[in-house]
């Protein structure tokens, strides 16, 4: 398994092995391909440049409204109109953000700046967002069920491979957290 990521004087360090550098880029493409807009032929290039989606609609497939959820609770007209002025930039933050991190993983040993750990936990909060879907976690206590599968050897039916998958990444996320926040304990110190 991986090692924690530690803040050191050259930023936020860590090692994957190939197994699991592989098994995060494939992830990471999965939700690129959730989120790449549908072909977009005939659109208004200037409608485009300045992010508006017209065509945007709310999500059918749970687990992409969990990635672009409605900003507007009760109010479908409402929730439609910010969707049309924001999902398309929210689709490319989030597209960055992916691949950004996908290249990160060229390397077994990760030597990222604080913005490259920022941009690559996002990445990773986006793969459990979907995950977390996929397995129907609505409540913290449907997270803490899944908590105690640890062992690969487990991985006997599709839904407790991604629960171990859940899991791993989740550990990965909050080691990484661990290291920024420890990089803010270095930074007031320094101060």
């Amino acid at each position: 398994m991986a090692r924690a990521f530690k803040h050191t004087r050259k930023g936020i360090t860590g090692y994957l092995e190939p197994s699991e550098r592989d098994l995060i880029r494939r992830l990471f493409q999965d939700i690129i391909g959730m989120l790449e807009p549908e072909d977009a032929a005939g659109e208004d290039p200037l409608v485009a440049l300045v992010g508006l989606d017209l065509n945007a609609t709310r999500p059918r497939d749970s687990a992409l409204l969990r990635l672009l959820p409605d900003a507007v609770r009760e109010d479908d007209a409402g929730a439609l109109e910010f969707r049309r002025l924001t999902e398309r930039s929210l689709r490319e933050e989030k597209l960055a953000a992916l691949r950004a991190s996908s290249l990160l993983l060229e390397r077994n040993h990760l030597q990222l700046s604080e913005e490259q750990a920022l941009l690559f936990a996002r990445a990773v909060n986006d793969v459990r967002l979907v995950l977390a879907d996929r397995l129907k976690i609505r409540t913290d206590e449907d997270a803490q069920a899944l908590h105690d599968i640890d062992d690969w050897s487990q991985a006997e039916d599709v839904d407790t491979y991604l629960a171990l998958v859940y899991n791993f990444l989740t550990w990965l996320q909050e080691a990484l957290m661990q290291a920024l926040l420890d990089g803010l304990g270095h930074a007031s110190e320094s101060q």
